[in-house]
């Protein structure tokens, strides 16, 4: 099992940016992609950026050119450096793992862009 605790989320206004970041614990073994995904209510939850374990990212079109995702393999960690937030970007923002071919996830951390 891995645990994953999200930080770094709050009020933002319109324009602004804010930097999520996620500590993985509990893996024996090398996590494989990390990443972030998003939900608003009444919607699907969605994949804003992703990593493997050689860096390679993947993003979704909305968010590209003003998302930027990074991870340290020996701190287990992954951050989500996000600029010019939109009132679009608001959604809970929940840190995932696969860890032996399961994906694990975080309990979520709010971003709200409102003015």
């Amino acid at each position: 099992q891995v645990q994953l605790v999200e930080s770094g989320g709050g009020l933002v206004q319109p324009g602004g940016s804010l930097r999520l970041s996620c500590v993985a614990s509990g893996s024996r073994f090398t996590i494989g992609a990390m990443g972030w995904f998003r939900q608003v209510p009444g919607k699907q939850r969605e994949l804003v950026a992703e990593i493997t374990t050689r860096g390679i990212t993947n993003y979704l079109d909305s968010v590209k050119g003003r998302f930027t995702i990074s991870r340290d393999n020996a701190q287990k960690t992954i951050s989500l450096q996000m600029k010019s937030l939109k009132p679009e970007d608001t959604a809970v923002y929940y840190c995932y793992a696969d860890y032996l071919g399961v994906d694990h996830w975080g309990q979520g951390t709010q971003v709200t862009v409102s003015s």
